[in-house]
């Protein structure tokens, strides 16, 4: 979260009106080697969903923020670090739900971040009037009915996305519209949405999905062995 809120503030307009205009492309650098760094450090499945979750990024990207309009960056562009921190942050969240001790702690945590969310959508709704935010946090909880096992995932992945894009829009790095898509009036929308993180599950379904597909016999031996197990 650190290094995040480096890059950010790297990116940032206070950082692009006090000192350098344009420094995004340092943020650029740093990321991708950032990226380069963690791919090399990665084993073979990880370097595989790194670089799936980077290229579904772009798509998405040019997709949400260029052809729907969503949300809009500093300097009207897609940045370079944009889809390598995707990937980067795909990982670093994968690895973490995979660490024994979060698993043994697993329902635990997956409590305090169902509450926190609860609590923070409702503080977004009525002191932030997001609506937007608030149907996509409620759609976050009935997709994951769907995917009991990758809870603590999805849901670690919402809070590392909302602190992303508190920070990110803070330091003006890019900015979301007062309604959704700036196109529907009937439904307000704060700057950020709370859960926006909807739509990375996108990124996360696709990456995985990839995964699965080229490495079908793999994956079929390892449902099978999930299911042995319990």
């Amino acid at each position: 979260m650190f290094i995040m809120l480096i890059g950010l503030i790297i990116d940032s307009k206070y950082v692009a009106v006090n000192y350098f205009e344009d420094a995004q492309w340092i943020n650029n650098i740093l990321v991708v080697f950032l990226f380069i760094w963690v791919y090399h450090q990665s084993p073979k499945r990880s370097k595989e969903l790194l670089i799936y979750a980077a290229l579904i990024a772009i798509v998405g990207e040019y997709m949400f923020s260029k052809l729907l309009g969503m949300y809009t960056y500093r300097l009207g562009n897609i940045p370079h670090y944009i889809p390598f921190g995707h990937g980067i942050v795909f990982i670093f969240i994968y690895n973490f739900s995979k660490k024994s001790e979060v698993k043994n702690r697993r329902k635990a945590i997956e409590k305090v971040f169902t509450i926190s969310i609860f609590f923070t959508a409702f503080f977004f709704l009525i002191f932030k009037n997001d609506w937007f935010g608030f149907l996509l946090t409620l759609l976050v909880f009935f997709f994951l009915r769907n995917y009991p096992k990758e809870k603590l995932f999805y849901l670690t992945m919402f809070v590392f996305v909302l602190y992303t894009e508190v920070v990110g829009t803070f330091l003006e790095c890019w900015k979301w519209p007062p309604i959704a898509f700036g196109k529907f009036s009937f439904m307000p929308s704060a700057n950020p949405p709370i859960g926006i993180c909807f739509f990375y599950f996108g990124l996360d379904r696709g990456t995985m999905s990839i995964y699965k597909r080229k490495h079908k016999e793999a994956w079929a031996r390892l449902k099978r062995i999930r299911a042995i197990t319990a």
